[in-house]
């Protein structure tokens, strides 16, 4: 039974599948924690959500349990070799949500794929054949701005950033925000950011407040009312092969992504029932 503080905000009818690219050219931000958590409570919420792990370190794999000897197919056949991206969904302890898992091979894949015609759309194109069965799909990028953050860029609506609460954070930020205009003028012209929610913030920290005062106050309501707190139980929750929310449901963390998932399905309500002008 669903825990009673999800069922306060009903989910929006399924209008079509949105795509998230959970991206940030810096590592240890908590991109794979805010991907894999916040893809959890989506499917809480009775969402059906599909996570693709991107990244070449496989963290987002390994943390809902699948080890390596497990994978017959990864999101690597469906790049290099053109393989049916299908034909590498697998389901997870979380009802609701499925996996495209990475795998080491994935390190090698922008090297392979410098001389693919259409090497940016390679993710897009696998995307629609699949897309449409379910409410949301969360791309865990690689901290890297190369050729599979692009494809993931591409293939994506919208951009959520996680963001460190750290003395580099604006300057890091400011980066991935000329990149994402860049794709958007070049390849990807109805890409937007979905928003930029604060990861890894200590209260008692007087940085943490500075940066987060300067942050809102460059990009106003682009970022959540959401704070994503340092908590050692989503640390742990990884080398359990679990999402925080299965570990410990109760954590301020946890709490934290059932939050952030509320805020979200706020915003895409709001956005849908925005009247469409006609010129």
């Amino acid at each position: 039974m669903k825990p009673p503080y999800l069922e306060e905000v009903p989910a929006p009818e399924r209008a079509e599948t949105k795509i998230l690219a959970v991206a940030n050219q810096k590592g240890g931000v908590g991109k794979t924690t805010t991907t894999v958590n916040l893809a959890t409570a989506l499917a809480a919420c009775g969402k059906e959500v599909l996570i693709i792990d991107l990244d070449p370190q496989s963290n987002a794999t390994t943390g809902l349990g699948l080890i390596r000897t497990s994978r017959e197919r990864s999101i690597y056949q469906v790049l290099v070799e053109g393989a049916a991206l299908s034909g590498t969904i697998v389901e997870t302890m979380v009802r609701g949500m499925a996996l495209v898992p990475s795998s080491i091979e994935l390190l090698g894949a922008e090297v392979e794929l410098v001389s693919t015609p259409r090497r940016e759309f390679r993710l897009s194109e696998a995307l629609r054949r699949v897309k449409g069965e379910f409410d949301y799909i969360l791309i865990d990028c690689p901290p890297a701005l190369g050729l599979l953050t692009l494809n993931a860029l591409v293939a994506a609506d919208a951009v959520l950033v996680p963001l460190q609460t750290e003395f580099y954070a604006l300057e890091g930020l400011s980066h991935l925000l000329r990149t994402v205009e860049r794709v958007k003028r070049s390849f990807n012209p109805t890409l937007e950011i979905q928003g930029v929610v604060l990861t890894m913030v200590d209260t008692r920290n007087n940085l943490s407040d500075m940066v987060s005062r300067d942050v809102r106050a460059h990009l106003g309501d682009k970022v959540f009312d959401t704070v994503i707190p340092r908590n050692v139980r989503v640390s742990e929750a990884p080398s359990h092969g679990k999402p925080v929310l299965l570990y410990d449901l109760r954590c301020v963390g946890s709490q934290a992504y059932i939050h952030l998932a509320r805020e979200i399905l706020r915003r895409d309500r709001k956005e849908a029932a925005r009247p469409v002008l006609v010129s």
